[in-house]
């Protein structure tokens, strides 16, 4: 793939990638991140050769990189943007198009979704002026309860739009037979589980729409992008043009006249001959990544395996130390049938043990050793969405649970079982410090 680059100044390149990508994080000295990112010499050779190319916007690389994403998540069609937050964008807004007549979704329609989450999973919604119709988790697997799923329905329920909580799959089988019953839609927020599986197939393959994030804090990155998966074949030219501009062309950059019928349109209330580049179906975006960033994201995609591979085997050596403090926290649980690609380890402090979470993380954090909470907790207690037209369905009890108890740390290929020795040795430490007895 790499064109641009001669042996002396790759050589020259591959040295200072030696001393930007090394990492030695030592336990109690160094600060151990959440998330981070695993980048090498072929990362940066990639971005370097784009940059050479001199193309700079959606080229050759983001050509390659969308069709090996697909391919390997066995997706039918990917489409590159410069983040996972545009892709939710995208891939919502897509199901807004006159030119799914009946099954649009409208301003006032309702979207089942979680409070347990990030936001940019269902702002979309509410900026295009829809109702989100928020269910409570599982406190074991931070997912959506699907037994409250019949109860959520009405006669504006549009979609689904949910999360794979952490890398964690949702019940897939929940999900689509509830959607096939009343005819909704599917997004699947893929962004934190990028490898994960349910019954043998990987996430990412069963909405309509799906949606990953490529930040660094993710299972691959390109520094900042996304993509949206089109698995609806219906759907993919509607994805594309509210990408690009909303335009009705579907021409690369750079490229003219691939219909043969550049001059020959008439569309909406323009002359006949406009030009077909210029006539737009949709009021979309520009949300299109560059292609340094694809290029970067095309060798990370190499190493997606393995990346995957060993966050599950952090996951499951943390996991076998923390079971000695289970009597303290809820662990998590991989969903029934879901091999998941955990994205962080979540921990809840049980309801009848009396720990307060904000002191705990302190000293943690204290100890260099990095933590966070579950996003937004429960979103409708944040401040932006405190009055945002909604529906809730039950109780939150489980959301708000998560809100106050609850908080995760890194499991990222980063990490050895060093750290994670480290990391149990202090919160056994703190358990003894404040008196709950092992």
């Amino acid at each position: 793939m790499i064109k641009n680059l001669d042996g002396s100044l790759r050589q020259s390149i591959e040295q200072i990638a030696l001393q930007k990508t090394q990492q030695n994080i030592e336990p109690g000295q160094d600060y151990i991140p959440v998330t981070g990112k695993l980048m090498d010499a072929q990362d940066l050779l990639y971005g370097v050769d784009a940059v050479l190319d001199g193309w700079l916007t959606t080229g050759r690389f983001a050509k390659e990189f969308e069709r090996k994403l697909a391919d390997f998540v066995g997706a039918r069609y990917a489409f590159l943007v410069n983040s996972g937050s545009s892709a939710n964008l995208a891939a919502f807004y897509s199901l807004t198009s006159d030119k799914l007549k009946d099954r649009k979704i409208k301003p006032g329609d309702e979207v089942i979704t979680v409070a347990a989450g990030f936001p940019t999973t269902i702002n979309p919604l509410i900026m295009y002026g829809c109702r989100p119709v928020f269910l409570d988790i599982e406190l074991s697997t931070f997912n959506i309860n699907t037994d409250l799923l019949e109860q959520a329905i009405s006669p504006k329920t549009k979609a689904i739009m949910i999360a794979h909580t952490l890398g964690n799959p949702f019940n897939v089988d929940a999900i689509l037979e509830l959607a096939k019953k009343y005819n909704l839609w599917v997004i699947e927020d893929d962004c934190d589980a990028l490898g994960a599986t349910y019954r043998g197939q990987k996430t990412g393959t069963f909405g309509d729409l799906s949606t990953v994030s490529f930040y660094p804090a993710h299972h691959i990155t390109m520094g900042e992008g996304g993509a949206v998966l089109v698995n609806n074949p219906k759907l993919k030219k509607i994805v594309e043009s509210f990408r690009d501009w909303g335009r009705d062309c579907w021409c690369a950059p750079g490229t003219e006249n691939t219909c043969g019928k550049r001059f020959d349109f008439q569309l909406g209330n323009l002359p006949h001959g406009y030009d077909h580049k210029y006539i737009y179906s949709h009021i979309g975006f520009n949300l299109k990544a560059t292609d340094m960033q694809a290029a970067i994201g095309l060798s990370q995609l190499s190493k997606i395996e393995q990346f995957v591979e060993k966050r599950r085997k952090n996951f499951d050596y943390l996991l076998g130390l923390m079971r000695n403090l289970e009597q303290f926290f809820i662990l998590p649980q991989p969903t029934t049938n879901a091999n998941p690609s955990w994205f962080g380890f979540l921990m809840t402090i049980r309801p009848d043990v009396n720990l307060s979470r904000a002191e705990l993380v302190a000293y943690l954090e204290e100890r260099k050793i990095g933590t966070r909470l579950l996003f937004g907790g429960n979103l409708l207690k944040q401040p932006a969405y405190s009055d945002v037209p909604h529906r809730v369905v039950g109780t939150l009890e489980n959301t708000n649970t998560i809100m106050d108890r609850a908080f995760w740390i890194g499991i990222w290929p980063g990490l050895e079982e060093k750290h994670f020795d480290y990391m149990y040795q202090q919160l056994n430490a703190y358990l003894q410090k404040v008196q709950v007895m092992l």
